[in-house]
C-alpha cells in the first residue's frame, strides 16, 4: 500500500493544504468548499489504485501535519469524495460542469477548479452540503434546496425540515386565480408564496380541536408558523376587527408580505373546502382594500387554509373571483383522546410481548 508514488502524492496533498492556509482563505466558506471539492477529486481518483486503507492512510498523514485543523477525519475525507462526484456526475446543477466521462482529461483541472469557485454550492455551510448530497439524488431538486437555503438563510435543522416535508412539491402548488387577478409577475410571486398543503406538525391538537384552536396554537408558535408561511410575511393580527356598515367582522389572520408589498387575509377552516368560502374571502378582501391598503399596496391577496379540497371544486368557485386567492390544505398532527390512550399498550408492553414471542 505505502510506497513512493504514494509518498509523492501526499507530499503534493500537503503542499496543496499548505498553500491553501497561506491565502488565508481556508477559514472562509466558500474557499473551504472549494478545498474540500479538491480534496474529494484527489481521493477520488487515486483511491481505487491504492486500496481500501486507503483513506485511514491519508486522514492519519493529513492529522500528524496539520493538527490544528479540522475535517481529516476518514468520515469527512469520505464526505469529500462524494462531494467530488455528486457535483461531477450531476453537471446540471449548473451549466459550467462538464460531464463525468471528460473529468480525466488534463486540461480541464484548471477549468474545474474555476467552475467549483463560481458554482452557488460554495456559498452554504459544509453541514448543509453534506445533508444535500446524502439526502437528494435528484440534481434539479438539490439545486432548488440550495437555492432556498441561500435566499432564506436556512440553518441545517431548518434545511433538514424543508427536505423532509417535501418543500419543493408543495410551493407554487396551491389552486388561485392569481394569474387572472394579477399583473405579471407579480402573479407569478404571489404564486410561489403559496404552499399546498401546509404543515403544521409543531401543533398539539386532540381530536376535537375546533378553528379558534388552531388559531391560537399558530399564534403560539408564531416563529414556526411562519417558517412554514415563507419568508417576507410579518404578522399584523389574529381575530383583525374590521368594522363595515356598523357591523363587527374577524379576520382568522392578518400579515403583511413585505416581498409581494401586499396585505394577506388567512382564514382557517377545519373541515372540507365548499365554495361560500371563497366568497367570503372575497368580501374580506374587498373590505380590506378599501379600510386598510395604501394607495402603494398592491392588491390585497387571500389564503384559505383548510382541511381537505376537490381541486376542480376549488378552481370553479375562484373562477368568478375578482381578488386574488387561492386555496390549500393543511395537514395537522392530532393527539389521541385520553380515554384510547389508555386502551392502547406502552412501549414496555410491546417490547415485552416481542420478548415473548
Amino acid at each position: 500500500m505505502i510506497n513512493e508514488t504514494y509518498k509523492s502524492w501526499i507530499v503534493e496533498l500537503k503542499s496543496k493544504v499548505r498553500t491553501s492556509q497561506l491565502k488565508a482563505a481556508i477559514a472562509v466558506n466558500s474557499a473551504l468548499i472549494e478545498f474540500y471539492w479538491e480534496l474529494g477529486k484527489n481521493i477520488s481518483e487515486k483511491q481505487t489504485a491504492w486500496g481500501t486503507k486507503f483513506l485511514e492512510h491519508v486522514s492519519n498523514d493529513l492529522r500528524q501535519e496539520f493538527p490544528e485543523m479540522k475535517g481529516f477525519s476518514v468520515t469527512n475525507l469520505k464526505y469529500c469524495k462524494l462531494f467530488y462526484e455528486y457535483i461531477s456526475i450531476r453537471p446540471q446543477l449548473g451549466d459550467e460542469f462538464v460531464n463525468r466521462e471528460n473529468l480525466n482529461s488534463p486540461q480541464l483541472g484548471d477549468e474545474l477548479r474555476t467552475d467549483i469557485s463560481n458554482h452557488t454550492i460554495t456559498q452554504i455551510p459544509w453541514g448543509h452540503i453534506k445533508l444535500i448530497i446524502t439526502k437528494l439524488k435528484d440534481s434539479t431538486i438539490a439545486k432548488y434546496y440550495i437555492k432556498q437555503t441561500i435566499t432564506n438563510g436556512w440553518s441545517r435543522d431548518v434545511l433538514d425540515l424543508q427536505i423532509k416535508s417535501n418543500l419543493h412539491k408543495r410551493q407554487g402548488n396551491s389552486v388561485n386565480n392569481f394569474e387572472t387577478t394579477l399583473p405579471k409577475p407579480l402573479s407569478d410571486l404571489a404564486n410561489q408564496t403559496l404552499k399546498d398543503p401546509y404543515i403544521f406538525d409543531f401543533l398539539n391538537l386532540d381530536t376535537q380541536h375546533r378553528e379558534r384552536d388552531i388559531e391560537k396554537q399558530l399564534i403560539q408558535h408564531i416563529k414556526k408558523f411562519l417558517l412554514e408561511l415563507g419568508k417576507g410575511f410579518a404578522f399584523i393580527g389574529s381575530q383583525y376587527n374590521l368594522q363595515i356598515a356598523k357591523q363587527d367582522y374577524f379576520l382568522d389572520l392578518l400579515f403583511y408580505h413585505t416581498k409581494l408589498k401586499c396585505y394577506v387575509v388567512i382564514e382557517l377552516k377545519n373541515t372540507r373546502f365548499i365554495p361560500e368560502f371563497a366568497g367570503k374571502l372575497n368580501f374580506y378582501l374587498s373590505a380590506v382594500d378599501s379600510l386598510i391598503k395604501d394607495e402603494n399596496d398592491n392588491p390585497t391577496i387571500g389564503i384559505l387554509l383548510c382541511k381537505d379540497k376537490n381541486n376542480v371544486e376549488a378552481e370553479f368557485a375562484l373562477r368568478g373571483m375578482q381578488k386574488p386567492m387561492g386555496v390549500s390544505e393543511i395537514k395537522l398532527v392530532e393527539q389521541l383522546p385520553e380515554n384510547l390512550k389508555a386502551s392502547l399498550p406502552t412501549i414496555e408492553e410491546l417490547e415485552a410481548e416481542l420478548k415473548n414471542e
